[in-house]
């Protein structure tokens, strides 16, 4: 796969999760997920209620873990992850 065809395919689904995290788990507005995520509000609030994001992606033990690594780079502002290691994660087969 691609990395266009990933952007539109798996990286919604994992946005939502990953957004949906941030939220829930971390504790952050929606407004301050927005802005770590140069988002709109809106746009967080449509990922957490799905109507971005609905795509299936089977989220492996790996993935699951990668997407916690992700979330706590966006709210620490300090990464050791970028966006080709989770399409990496992503695209490996259970």
């Amino acid at each position: 796969m691609h990395c266009d065809s990933m952007v539109r395919t798996l990286l919604p689904p994992m946005r939502a999760e990953m957004v949906s995290r941030l939220v829930q788990k971390n504790g952050l507005s929606q407004s301050d997920a927005a802005k770590k995520l140069g988002l709109t509000r809106a746009a967080v609030c449509q990922y957490l209620s799905r109507k971005r994001g609905a795509g299936e992606v089977q989220i492996s033990s790996e993935l699951d873990l990668m997407i916690d690594r992700w979330a706590l780079a966006v709210v620490t502002g300090q990464s050791d992850i970028n966006l080709c290691d989770v399409c990496q994660c992503a695209l490996k087969r259970p």
